[in-house]
């Protein structure tokens, strides 16, 4: 139930541990923010905690303003039919779907369908697939479903993913669906701040680690002395200090601004899952985070994972995940009669987002401590060998726009990444998936396609092949061609890569089928190479998933004709 407007008073200086768990309120509104009009005052407060489920194949939904607080500072948010997360979007394989979307804010919007199989003009991204949707007025996609499983959507327009514009897509397949579960949650995990995202972006580019506060400091260098040596540790200082980069650069927004959430609510308000001991019960998770990696999992409970972006894969079961921006993860866990808390803490380990699942209501666990944060290692910046004055002197190739560039890359899939090697606890990596049927077409490429993910970490710009989109130009696919496409990440932070309108292949280092996703983690000094079948004409995007990466310029068009 919606909840009208009562005022509060705002507590300023909110203490750390209040600031990163949030208000147990969750994201009702408690007090009035100055940024309304009067006339916005009568508003009704945004739901949150359970998204509505709208089912069939005709939808309408409308884009709105609507009053959030989750830090106990009353702020607006961009919501879908007034909730965060946006309704939850029930469809059948086969059936054609018509989403009615009516924007009723005072600037353009869109919605982008993520990992949505359909025809380009469908795709909702303004400047490459259609115009955008201004105030006031309507836009009706309509597409046939082809494919099952877990997806969602959000914004592709002026930020507004970040301030609470996305849902999920659950797709039921043909027939019975082969994954058995008792019951079934959705748990979609996302980050708020309560900054404007246009004045984060601003602070970024004029100092790009604003808001990283974990910063080498003296006491780490004599731990790194005792470890290594004096003359070493002293070297490896040197090195970053020259390179101007920063070995504890793993995320660009920290816990410092950003609150996270689970299905819309804080880790103080608990969002809770009830079941029956010993169901098998399925959570399709769901990263709809705008910057976030989280690493995800559920203290005394084993996960096997049975479904990634969407696609079946062949059973594994492990202790915890590691989810990039925009990729979702289905996995059957069987609780005893015991409550568990499922945390989800980023990769830079400033927070984290927390929920429960429960035999009973009103019950929590332990939530645990957050891991120590990892400084980027050597085989982070360098693959397998190169030279620190080849990373210094990248730009002679590239331009200013790009600070490093990575001789021999690495190519293994088995790495868990930054803060999780070695960590004690069972690790999904790419490595251990496998897609149920092997890949959707059995041709080998018919050429290939090399692409360096760049950019400098000073000026923040990112881009591909040091080229910002708006100074590149769109990369052609032929229509039904297969290809291999290989990414090299010259840069020390992990980008989830999407390409709309065409699945992704994953091979392995040995060139054989791995497994189909949507979006791909492509770590720091990491190469990786796909195949794509190029079979939907038309334009599409082709971006990282961190939104800020995107807009600062890590962005292409792909053309396939």
């Amino acid at each position: 139930m919606k909840r009208i407007l009562e005022p509060v008073v705002v507590l300023p200086n909110m203490p750390r541990r209040r600031f990163l768990q949030g208000l147990a309120t969750g994201g009702v509104l408690l007090g009035l923010s100055p940024w309304l009009k009067p006339a916005e005052a009568q508003y009704v407060a945004t739901a949150t905690g359970t998204a509505p489920v709208l089912s069939g194949t005709e939808f309408d939904l409308t884009i709105a303003e609507t009053p959030v607080n989750f830090t106990g500072r009353p702020r607006m948010a961009t919501t879908i039919n007034g909730s965060i997360p946006a309704p939850t979007l029930r469809w059948r394989v086969g059936d054609t779907v018509t989403l009615r979307v009516h924007n009723r804010l005072r600037e353009d919007s869109s919605i982008h369908w993520h990992g949505i199989l359909l025809p380009y003009q469908m795709d909702g991204v303004p400047g490459i697939s259609f115009n955008g949707i201004p105030p006031g007025e309507s836009f009706t996609y309509r597409f046939k479903v082809q494919q099952s499983g877990t997806y969602w959507y959000h914004s592709h327009s002026g930020m507004q993913e970040q301030t609470g514009m996305y849902g999920a897509i659950v797709i039921d397949p043909p027939g019975r669906d082969p994954i058995r579960a008792d019951r079934e949650y959705i748990v979609q995990f996302s980050d708020w701040t309560d900054e404007n995202p246009h004045h984060v972006l601003a602070k970024l580019r004029k100092q790009s680690d604003y808001y990283n506060f974990n910063q080498p400091t003296v006491a780490g260098f004599f731990r790194d002395a005792k470890a290594m040596g004096v003359s070493a540790a002293f070297e490896m200082r040197k090195m970053w200090n020259e390179m101007r980069m920063n070995p504890t650069d793993l995320a660009d927004i920290s816990g410092y601004t950003y609150t996270y959430l689970t299905n819309g609510v804080t880790p103080a308000s608990n969002w809770t899952g009830l079941f029956r001991p010993g169901e098998k019960v399925r959570l399709r998770f769901i990263n709809g985070s705008a910057m976030t990696f989280l690493d995800v999992r559920i203290p005394g409970l084993k996960m096997t994972v049975v479904q990634a972006d969407g696609q079946n894969v062949e059973p594994v079961t492990v202790d915890e995940i590691r989810m990039g921006v925009a990729e979702t993860y289905d996995v059957i866990v069987q609780p005893k009669d015991e409550t568990y808390t499922i945390f989800a803490q980023s990769m830079d380990r400033t927070g984290f987002a927390r929920a429960t699942l429960a035999p009973r209501a009103g019950m929590q666990a332990v939530v645990p401590a957050l891991d120590k944060p990892e400084p980027l290692a050597m085989e982070d910046m360098m693959g397998d060998m190169t030279s620190s004055l080849r990373a210094r002197h990248a730009h002679t190739e590239y331009g200013p726009s790009v600070d490093m560039r990575v001789d021999t890359p690495r190519t293994n899939l088995d790495d868990p990444g930054i803060g999780l090697r070695d960590n004690g606890r069972r690790v999904l990596t790419y490595a251990d998936l496998h897609t149920v049927g092997g890949p959707l077409d059995k041709r080998g490429p018919g050429r290939e396609i090399e692409l360096h993910l760049t950019g400098n970490m000073e000026r923040y710009t990112w881009s591909f092949d040091g080229l910002e989109f708006g100074k590149s130009t769109p990369v052609h696919f032929r229509h039904n061609e297969r290809l291999r496409v290989i990414f090299a990440n010259d840069t020390m932070m992990t980008h989830p890569m999407h390409m709309h309108g065409m699945w992704k292949e994953l091979e392995n280092p040995d060139g054989k089928f791995q497994v189909r996703k949507h979006t791909l983690n492509v770590q720091p000094a990491q190469r990786v190479s796909f195949l794509v079948t190029a079979d939907a004409l038309g334009r599409w995007a082709w971006h990282c998933h961190l939104m800020f990466h995107m807009d600062a310029g890590m962005f292409r068009e792909v053309v396939v004709a």
